[in-house]
């Protein structure tokens, strides 16, 4: 089985879609979720306190900043704007893909684990993952 989910992002931050992916998994096997795109990751975290995932994305502005802060002078690649190139190191350091197994229609997830899209532009995108339950 396959499919692609469609996430409309409206800047930096953490956006949960484990709930279209629940609704879509049927019967036993590994999910596994691939995001299309060079400025974005994949997180499986924590989805109880809200704090959690403000958190992960002030320490990540804080380790990878724009090109305009001081430190990041180094880089080249700025024309596409000051978040393109720190967007690209975010997701060089998080993963681009998950695995999840399967078991009786459900995810094997923990108890307050959720499946994010982790946004690192400042502007909105659709952003696409393909899924592949095998």
């Amino acid at each position: 089985m396959q499919t692609v989910f469609r996430i409309q992002t409206q800047g930096q931050g953490l956006y949960e879609f484990t709930r279209d992916v629940a609704r879509w998994v049927d019967g036993d096997g590994l999910l596994t979720l691939f995001v299309r795109h060079t400025s974005c990751s994949l997180l499986i975290q924590e989805n109880h306190d809200p704090e959690v995932q403000d958190d992960l994305a002030a320490f990540f502005s804080r380790l990878v900043p724009p090109t305009t802060d001081p430190s990041m002078l180094y880089l080249t690649h700025t024309y596409e704007g000051p978040d393109d190139m720190p967007a690209h190191i975010k997701a060089a350091l998080l993963p681009t893909h998950l695995s999840i197994p399967v078991l009786n229609g459900h995810l094997a997830l923990g108890t307050w684990q959720g499946i994010y899209l982790f946004e690192h532009r400042d502007r909105s995108h659709s952003r696409e993952v393909v899924a592949h339950l095998a």
